[in-house]
């Protein structure tokens, strides 16, 4: 872990300070880490790609698996977990 080595005050309304203590006890991390994650977020890159912009884009365009593909790779995991049963490896 980096050494802390700047002190700062902040004078933050009570909604964004809740924000913080309770994004702290969610996280499991202190204070001063939520803010250190919130600023290293808010300083990407301009053109580093979203992930949830990639994933809605990649669920308009399609290209995943067609319905006979996916019933075929589901029965085909079917009996692979039967024979799995029977062999005693499967619970």
């Amino acid at each position: 872990m980096a050494t802390m080595t700047h002190r700062t005050t902040f004078a933050l309304d009570e909604a964004t300070a809740q924000r913080i203590r309770s994004l702290a006890v969610s996280w499991k991390v202190s204070q001063a880490e939520v803010v250190r994650r919130a600023v290293s977020l808010a300083d990407l890159p301009a053109d580093k790609p979203d992930p949830v912009d990639m994933l809605e884009q990649l669920h308009r365009e399609g290209g995943g698996l067609t319905a006979a593909v996916a019933d075929s790779s589901l029965a085909e995991m079917r009996v692979d977990r039967k024979r799995w049963r029977a062999d005693g490896l499967l619970t």
